[in-house]
């Protein structure tokens, strides 16, 4: 063993030259060491930050397969569903849904566009005020994966800050419109400090089919679960109708409303092939 160590110190430092004197020879071999500590520290400092990088995306991943995925639904052991509603048209009934949430003391997600924002701002107060989620919907309701990524962007910040402006809230929940997505619509998503949000429960109520198909759509979906994630629309026709039996229904299964803020798992997890968010 001492033979390898020496001839591994004998590789890089050299034995003492003939005629060298003993106070070069050291000096030599101080710049040696000097030189070498600092190629170790650069090695070092290398490895960490793979060590770090890698160690970040294996603690918050929404990739599965070589595909960045939404949030559809959460893994979770309590029973607990998101109710959200998606906001881009009408308004006609969104006082009578608040007032139908407050009854039943749910607090919900809606996510707004751009337009429905600057239409109707004291909605857009009163939905914070009540205490649920403002999320952002984009600002023109375009297919996101067929926008460059700067149009991306744009699309996600200009309601973000038309909502900063009018509320001081700063979203950080993003549903793209028709559900349409692809890898670099999370991507720009999540560097814009959102997380891109789904459902795996659609109640179908834009179809206008009447109260009792919502009901039924979304009580005995075969989705529906701890940790559901449920699509309605603010402006749909029997969306407010059937909004009471609906909450009923489902608080008499056992199940508890949260808005999505507090259903998501915001750090320390990563996505299976169905979008479902799991605590690592």
């Amino acid at each position: 063993m001492r033979e390898y160590i020496d001839k591994i110190c004998r590789k890089f430092f050299p034995e003492k030259e003939a005629g060298q004197s003993r106070e070069e020879y050291y000096k030599q071999n101080a710049i040696l060491s000097m030189k070498y500590g600092v190629l170790a520290l650069a090695a070092f400092a290398v490895l960490r930050g793979v060590l770090t990088v890698t160690g970040a995306n294996v603690t918050v991943s929404n990739s599965v397969n070589g595909r960045q995925l939404p949030i559809y639904c959460v893994d979770t052991a309590e029973k607990k569903i998101a109710l959200t509603f998606d906001a881009a048209w009408g308004n006609e009934d969104t006082a009578q849904i608040l007032e139908i949430l407050k009854k039943h003391d749910v607090r919900v997600t809606f996510f707004m566009t751009g337009g429905w924002v600057e239409s109707y701002p004291d909605d857009v107060k009163a939905i914070l005020a009540a205490g649920h989620d403002l999320g952002n919907h984009s600002e023109n309701h375009k297919n996101m994966s067929q926008l460059s990524d700067a149009e991306k962007k744009e699309e996600l910040m200009k309601v973000h800050e038309k909502v900063r402006t009018l509320t001081g809230y700063e979203m950080f929940l993003f549903r793209p419109p028709y559900g349409d997505y692809d890898n670099a619509v999370v991507n720009v998503a999540k560097e814009n400090g959102y997380y891109t949000i789904q459902w795996d429960v659609d109640s179908l109520d834009w179809k206008d089919y009447g109260v009792d198909s919502i009901i039924k759509t979304v009580t005995q979906h075969k989705h529906l679960g701890n940790g559901s994630i449920i699509l309605c629309h603010n402006g749909a026709k029997y969306t407010a109708k059937a909004l009471d039996m609906l909450i009923a229904t489902l608080k008499n299964e056992g199940y508890t409303f949260v808005p999505v803020s507090e259903l998501i798992y915001k750090d320390n997890y990563h996505m299976d092939h169905e979008g479902r968010q799991i605590k690592n």
